[in-house]
């Protein structure tokens, strides 16, 4: 069920639309290099083949899970006979290009420069971090998306009507929640639900009535569970992470749930996922509600006394914690505002009063002198000066009011009222 032609191609309507500038270069045969990232099942494969069919240039095909430097040479070599006595360009199709070790992306480099190939390469994986840097700014990057709902299902029905290339030779009826089942766990990957649809049909046996019946429990049995696409060293690991932090600052404990379960069942690394929290603690929940720091703490350390799966109970507690927790950035904004001062401003020396009295000789240089002790006073508290000269009177925490911040601000506004007690 491999569309042949541009016409027969589903999805990507972003890069092979009507207009759109990679279906206008295929179709006028002047395709530069180009790098296809996505997800499986999506069309990379599916549409280099299409430009196989399409073009006037020879079109070669090799894949880097099986292919060596010789192969490399020999594809070049060809691909110079051709460009030399018969003016002929050369497309090579590289199939899941990340597979390459740098040498074997190097090799390529110097015929993709001088136009000896048009290179055409499919990944899986993002090439900003698979793909030699030289190599990729000599390439247009497309990225293909996952297939909607609609294509999916457009392909599926497809596939049972077709008779030369589907299983439209065999007589079938799938329920419309059988159809809906293959086309949501299938999450865009049309192999995916080719492969389930076909699995189905040939697995089951015909009715009395000469029918497949494809029910939801064929559909279920036949798809399985998907795999969770993540790459831990990648793109993935990146976005999904920024994902789960921008749902715990945004107060959203469900989608924190969601992407919390999606790196679980990844195999992520909890004992990262544990530091984020602590981190996203401290940073956007703050002394709004400094209970959230110790929950993630404590969430941290059961990782490490009770592991995983049984982990993922006090992780999740402090996800939701987090989330549902008022809101602050005081925290942060307060050191780095105390770090940048450092950098940009006279900082002066530590005021005498301040200094350490207890080494040898300090107090005949007047270290600690009209030092006043706090808890020689009412309330353990006396105003005096704590900053460098060049600061005094610099604020750098502004607690805005969320939470216990308010408690914050109450002992603020009364020991900044001016007198001691």
């Amino acid at each position: 069920m491999r569309p042949r032609t541009l016409d027969e191609f589903v999805g990507q309507e972003h890069l092979v639309g009507p207009g759109k500038l990679l279906r206008r270069a295929i179709e006028a045969d002047r395709l530069s290099s180009a790098i296809f990232y996505g997800p499986p099942g999506t069309g990379k494969t599916t549409l280099a083949r299409i430009i196989a069919a399409t073009t006037q240039a020879e079109f070669e095909q090799i894949n880097a899970v099986t292919a060596g430097i010789s192969d490399i040479r020999e594809v070049i070599q060809r691909a110079k006979e051709r460009l030399g006595m018969y003016g002929r360009r050369t497309i090579l199709f590289i199939d899941e290009i990340h597979r390459f070790n740098k040498a074997q992306q190097d090799a390529l480099l110097p015929y993709v420069e001088d136009g000896t190939i048009i290179l055409i390469g499919a990944t899986t994986e993002n090439p900003c971090f698979e793909v030699n840097a030289p190599l990729l700014s000599r390439s247009r990057i497309f990225a293909f998306e996952p297939l909607k709902p609609e294509e999916i299902r457009k392909l599926l029905l497809r596939a049972l009507e077709d008779k030369e290339r589907g299983l439209g030779m065999y007589k079938v009826r799938v329920d419309e929640e059988a159809l809906g089942h293959l086309v949501r766990v299938a999450d865009g990957d049309a192999r995916t639900a080719l492969n389930a649809l076909e699995l189905a049909v040939i697995t089951t046996p015909p009715g009395e009535d000469g029918y497949r019946h494809i029910t939801l429990e064929v559909a279920e049995e036949s798809i399985q569970r998907r795999m969770v696409r993540y790459d831990k060293a990648g793109d993935n690991h990146y976005d999904v992470i920024s994902a789960f932090i921008k749902s715990l600052r945004g107060s959203d404990p469900d989608a924190a749930l969601h992407w919390l379960a999606r790196m679980f069942k990844a195999g992520e690394d909890p004992r990262f996922i544990a530091r984020r929290m602590i981190v996203h603690a401290a940073e956007d929940v703050g002394l709004a509600d400094p209970m959230a720091l110790v929950v993630a703490v404590a969430a941290a350390q059961a990782l490490e006394y009770v592991g995983m799966p049984e982990a993922r109970l006090p992780l999740a507690e402090a996800a939701i914690y987090i989330a549902t927790a008022p809101k602050s950035n005081a925290v942060i904004k307060a050191i780095d505002s105390a770090m940048a001062d450092i950098d940009k401003l006279s900082i002066g020396e530590v005021p005498r009063h301040l200094r350490d009295p207890h080494y040898k000789g300090a107090k005949k240089l007047g270290h600690g002198e009209g030092y006043k002790y706090p808890h020689h006073y009412p309330n353990n508290y006396v105003q005096q000066q704590y900053m460098p000269d060049p600061l005094v009177g610099k604020k750098y925490f502004r607690p805005y009011g969320q939470g216990y911040e308010k408690e914050i601000i109450k002992r603020q506004q009364e020991r900044e009222g001016g007198r001691e007690r």
